[in-house]
């Protein structure tokens, strides 16, 4: 797996995390198949070791958005859909995750209108600038009406229903100074925290999850988050990959605590102790996965 994709850049990610699924190539009706089939030939999938060339096609996709925004125009998204993805293989199987730029724009557009002052979004992206961007999306709607994004984006923080479909085992910790050598833009002191799992585990986990938050906690938050993260999954592939990437986070924890990072196989803890009966040890479970995560997401205001 390798996107060798020429990153110049010393800009850090931002500080956000990505929920993705990778589709096998078999999943693609034509003619994308055969478009993803020659983007990963021409990027040279055979890297034996997964997440790090993902690493570079991340700040790839980075660097095209931040050309986007230097524009003297300001443009709400791009003016046509991304042709690139994140590429793994895996088995001797090709997975793709294409970006959908112009869907994953649409959907941060919304976001920063329902979370932003209106002066800021008025000056960031004119009302004129928004209504067209509000029709295009209406007219590619009307043509794509089974389209969904393969990336989920969360800035600040890691929501704690994005765990719900990994276990400890599916955690992969790459320390700082074991970068691929040769893979241009990839510093080697730049760590990653990953977490990798087939789809039908993913699937299982997520159901087991709603199924005991259900009968415990019908009303509250998490088994909500489980319920969105459940119908998300089953518009994939079933022999799908999904991926939780710390993303640009990382360089917001830091080394030690990312080491010390088990999200995963925490919430793992709480939902068996839930199952068991040990409703004490659930609480404090998914309590300090809260606090952890809020303290996090509290770093968005000490500017």
């Amino acid at each position: 797996m390798q996107d060798v994709t020429v990153v110049r850049t010393s800009v850090l990610p931002p500080y956000a995390a990505h929920l993705r699924v990778y589709e096998p190539l078999a999943a693609y009706p034509e003619p994308e198949r055969a478009h993803w089939q020659a983007y990963a030939a021409e990027h040279g999938p055979d890297a034996p070791e997964a997440g790090r060339s993902v690493a570079a096609a991340a700040l790839a996709e980075q660097r095209t958005a931040l050309a986007e925004l230097v524009g003297r125009t300001p443009r709400a998204l791009p003016e046509r859909e991304s042709e690139r993805a994140f590429v793994r293989l895996v088995d001797g199987v090709l997975y793709i995750c294409p970006w959908a730029t112009r869907l994953r724009n649409w959907q941060a557009l919304d976001e920063l209108r329902a979370g932003a002052p209106v002066a800021l979004v008025d000056t960031a992206l004119p009302p004129a600038t928004r209504a067209e961007a509000e029709a295009d999306r209406e007219r590619w709607r009307a043509e794509h009406p089974d389209a969904r994004p393969w990336i989920l984006t969360s800035r600040w923080e890691v929501p704690v229903r994005w765990f719900l479909p990994f276990g400890d085992e599916d955690r992969c910790f790459v320390p700082a100074g074991t970068g691929e050598k040769g893979e241009e833009g990839v510093r080697g002191d730049r760590v990653s925290l990953f977490y990798l799992t087939p789809m039908a585990q993913a699937r299982r986990r997520v159901a087991r999850a709603y199924r005991a938050l259900r009968e415990a906690v019908p009303e509250g938050e998490l088994v909500r988050g489980a319920e969105q993260v459940g119908r998300w999954l089953e518009e994939f592939h079933p022999r799908s990959l999904v991926e939780l990437d710390y993303g640009g986070l990382v360089h917001l924890l830091g080394p030690e605590r990312l080491l010390a990072d088990h999200s995963a196989g925490e919430l793992e803890d709480g939902l068996r102790a839930m199952r068991a009966g040990d409703k004490a040890e659930a609480v404090r479970a998914y309590e300090g996965l809260l606090v952890r995560w809020r303290r996090v997401l509290a770093l968005r205001h000490a500017n």
